[in-house]
């Protein structure tokens, strides 16, 4: 099932993505969901065609788990070895931005960096989580960009600055419940330019260990996210610029650069 989230006539909702039945082809219907998407959702009955509802980000977190260096070839790009345990940051939920939304580079900043990365969606309240049970807390995956002030996190050696700006989370286009995460092809494009190519499967740490592991340290809550980490490729974003990520099974999450 594809989640997502939607400005519809009437307000906000989450809706399921299904396939048209009146209509041939590829037209999609967003099927309200009463309430929420956790557990086993339940429908309203209304609909709209997706002309008529514009995508948010898919979900609210109460917050944002990212780590750092968990690709060996990223890692290598930033003047490190793999460290030998998931390096653990967070952003604040008013970083999120949906689909479409601008990134808006901060005037203090000379240099704004994308990073393409999957993204998982808690589905449960959940702590101290084994790891042959990461996944089962799992609600789906997602897109996310990791944006980052490049010349703030290097100065500061710490990152909460550098990764915490408004429009430094964009999240999309919706959530997939039914994908296997574990070797999915990773692309971040600039102006429709290669810049990320990756495979899911060359995480250091996999989405179960993630889990396990941040589970130990915090106790994770519905609609919370954990950014997995980004591939080599990392590099410059300029206003006007687009910037697009995609990965197999779960859509292309596109973002407008602007000068805030």
């Amino acid at each position: 099932m594809r989640l997502a989230r939607v400005a519809q006539p009437e307000g906000v909702s989450f809706v399921a993505l299904e396939p048209d039945p009146k209509s041939p082809g590829e037209k999609v219907l967003a099927v309200e969901i009463d309430q929420h998407p956790f557990g086993e959702p339940t429908f309203t009955g209304r609909k709209w065609p997706m002309a008529d509802v514009r995508l948010l980000a898919p979900i609210l977190p109460t917050k944002v788990i990212c780590v750092g260096k968990n690709y060996a070839e990223h890692a290598r790009e930033m003047g490190s070895e793999v460290p030998p345990n998931p390096v653990l940051f967070m952003k604040p939920s008013t970083a999120v931005v949906g689909p479409s939304a601008p990134i808006k580079m901060p005037p203090n900043s000379e240099r704004v960096d994308y990073e393409g990365e999957l993204a998982a969606v808690i589905g449960q309240p959940c702590k101290d989580v084994p790891e042959a049970r990461g996944t089962e807390v799992v609600l789906g995956y997602t897109i996310a960009n990791d944006v980052t002030a490049r010349d703030q996190q290097q100065a500061d050696g710490q990152w909460t600055r550098s990764k915490s700006y408004d429009t430094f989370c964009p999240l999309g286009p919706w959530i997939d419940t039914g994908t296997d995460a574990s070797d999915l092809a990773l692309r971040t494009e600039v102006d429709r330019e290669p810049v990320q190519e990756s495979r899911t499967s060359l995480l250091v740490h996999d989405v179960a260990g993630l889990v396990s592991y941040v589970s130990r340290v915090m106790t994770l809550l519905p609609g919370d996210v954990i950014l997995t980490g980004t591939p080599s490729g990392v590099g410059p974003l300029q206003p006007g610029q687009k910037v697009s990520v995609s990965i197999d099974g779960l859509g292309t999450l596109t973002n407008p650069v602007q000068q805030a």
